[in-house]
């Protein structure tokens, strides 16, 4: 009993001595997420609650995508000259009151032009946050820190999708409007406890100018050209995204297939063993990994996402359905902590806002075009022929991966040697 208490003492140590800020951020992340009801659930509002077949709701879905581009810009733009937390609370205040507004509607076309407002507006905060994040904690830390927000979200989201199915069939009113209070729920601890992380022009960070981190001249682009680790690592993330997406669009279409109106609740059954899977295996998995090279961990995250992806091809019995979102929860896991820390270790910190707003862009295409592509070829093939698509895509990343892990160890020994 002692040994496992020891254990498990040494596993959450990790987690202390972060920012307080962190800490707020965490539980804000755990309360938003706890309502996150509409996202996974829209695939089936498109095309049960609205009526588009699977091709359409795959466009709509692309097109959702396609808007956030520039409100990304936009936002990261922002973030990095008026603040972190003034675009935070103005713009997740109109995303929820834009959220709000669709709970008393009939579901129908126009619903769908206020979704795509709301999470336009929601992208254009979403920088400020990745700025925020980055600027609250260092190298030493942020994988830590990283992995603390990110079981916050899985914490909520354990839960958040259970309550969504089972609101979905009488109560979508309630999907909407629930969402949209936790966000503001979670944007009041954010408004009395967070302050502007951003550091104002002329000012200088000791630590920050001793590594990548360090503020530079010249514009966002100019970075990524200096730093095309940053560029490879977007694109092979791309595929990365594009696999992962049919977790949130193929599969619950096809749960819907297999089981009509009660797929929403066995799909948001898997939502909470993701949840749940996060919450266990998070800060283990992080412990594990803290020595090892963020690329290889990562790699080894896209295997088993084309294991899992290419495993729902095959099975009809939905215990296999859930052993299968286990493993790509595990994926999911040792991508998600290592994601955002590599890429906030090897940006300037005069930049933080503009390239977490632009590498989101060139990994989220998957994101954005993964629905539409798939959607169109579910119309015409059999699900077994679209996850091996998914899984074969998947295993384009991961490969990329670690020849992107090869690359970068040859490169660090040349620089060594000079």
């Amino acid at each position: 009993m002692g040994d496992k208490m020891k254990f498990l003492e040494n596993m959450f140590k990790q987690y202390r001595g972060l920012p307080k800020e962190m800490y707020i951020l965490f539980i804000g992340r755990m309360v938003n997420s706890m309502g996150s009801f509409v996202f996974p659930l829209l695939a089936l509002i498109l095309t049960q609650k609205i009526g588009m077949s699977s091709g359409q709701a795959g466009g709509f879905a692309t097109l959702l995508a396609v808007c956030q581009v520039p409100c990304l810009m936009l936002g990261g733009k922002l973030a990095d000259t008026i603040g972190r937390r003034r675009v935070i609370i103005l713009f997740q205040l109109l995303g929820a009151a834009a959220y709000i507004s669709c709970g008393f509607m009939k579901p129908s076309i126009f619903m769908t032009y206020i979704i795509i407002l709301a999470s336009c507006f929601y992208a254009i905060s979403q920088p400020a946050y990745d700025a925020l994040n980055a600027d609250l904690t260092t190298p030493e830390n942020r994988q830590a820190a990283y992995s603390l927000l990110y079981m916050g979200f899985n914490l909520g989201f354990a839960i958040g999708p259970i309550i969504g199915g089972m609101l979905y069939k009488k109560f979508l009113t309630l999907v909407f409007i629930g969402d949209a209070v936790t966000t503001l729920i979670s944007l009041c601890l954010f408004v009395i406890f967070i302050k502007e992380t951003m550091i104002k022009k002329g000012e200088v960070n000791a630590q920050e100018e001793e590594t990548l981190e360090s503020h530079v001249e010249g514009s966002a682009i100019k970075v990524l050209l200096q730093r095309p680790i940053l560029l490879i690592f977007s694109l092979i993330m791309l595929a990365y995204s594009f696999a992962y997406s049919q977790w949130g669009f193929a599969l619950p279409i096809q749960m819907g297939t297999i089981l009509g109106q009660d797929g929403a609740r066995i799909y948001g059954l898997m939502g909470g063993l993701n949840g749940v899977v996060v919450i266990a295996f998070t800060p283990l998995l992080t412990s594990i990994t803290q020595k090892l090279n963020p690329i290889k961990t990562m790699a080894i995250g896209g295997a088993l996402y084309a294991l899992s992806f290419g495993l729902f091809g095959f099975i009809k019995a939905l215990p296999l359905f859930f052993f299968g979102v286990f493993l790509m929860t595990i994926g999911e896991i040792l991508i998600a902590i290592n994601n955002g820390a590599f890429v906030a270790n090897h940006t300037p910190a005069s930049h933080r806002g503009r390239i977490s707003s632009i590498l989101p862009i060139i990994s989220g295409a998957g994101f954005a075009f993964g629905p539409m592509i798939m959607g169109n070829f579910m119309e015409n093939h059999s699900i077994m022929s679209s996850w091996l698509v998914i899984a074969s895509v998947a295993i384009i990343g991961t490969i990329s991966m670690f020849g992107l892990e090869f690359a970068d160890n040859k490169s660090k020994a040349v620089e060594e040697i000079n």
